[in-house]
């Protein structure tokens, strides 16, 4: 997370989004660096049958769509709020001249964007060639460890829906529901009150 005075100083403005509204669409060019004060934002986009695919699910603090914005190239996807969302929005050339005026800042975007580079290619494989629980396991791991999930007596609250997970694991909702149930009766997983917990 960039700190919101650097930012500010370099004129960002916040913005409130309600829940379901859509900061940019898949096709459009980037103009802006966009980090969450708070809420959550999904990255996705839909097939031609209109299945969801997230592509990313962003929180607090993380920062959303940079890769277009450096290369000059249209949103692969779309950016929808989950949660009502408070973001600050940096105009392009403004954010450029931050990360050169800021070395150290431009490296932790690259450590980020590395991050999820490397989510990506974990997640390429695991769709394509293990079993659903795995995928789910897989997938649910990565989120304890980059995602601050709340621990508490019962271990980690997972904050996905069953469809969040399958739309980021590219399961079915109902192969979901199979695999975590499964996945309880293994105990690698819990559900209490019909939440799931690692």
């Amino acid at each position: 997370m960039i700190a919101i005075e650097l930012l500010e100083k370099y004129g960002a403005i916040q913005k409130n989004f309600t829940k379901t509204a859509v900061i940019f669409k898949e096709g459009k060019l980037p103009a802006y660096y966009f980090q969450i004060l708070s809420g959550e934002v999904k990255m996705n986009n839909y097939n031609d049958d209109g299945r969801e695919f997230i592509q990313g699910i962003f929180y607090k603090n993380q920062s959303f769509g940079e890769p277009p914005l450096f290369l000059n190239q249209n949103y692969p996807a779309s950016a929808v709020v989950v949660e009502d969302a408070e973001i600050l929005c940096v105009p392009k050339e403004s954010f450029m001249k931050l990360l050169n005026e800021n070395p150290a800042i431009s490296i932790k975007i690259i450590e980020n964007l590395a991050q999820r580079l490397y989510y990506k290619s974990v997640m390429a494989a695991e769709i394509s060639t293990h079993e659903p629980e795995h995928r789910v396991l897989r997938l649910i791991d990565y989120a304890i460890a980059n995602f601050n999930f709340k621990k508490d007596s019962n271990g980690y609250l997972i904050n996905f829906t069953r469809q969040q997970i399958g739309d980021l694991s590219g399961l079915r909702v109902e192969t979901v529901i199979r695999a975590i149930k499964s996945l309880e009766k293994k105990g690698e997983l819990k559900i209490i009150n019909r939440k799931v917990y690692r």
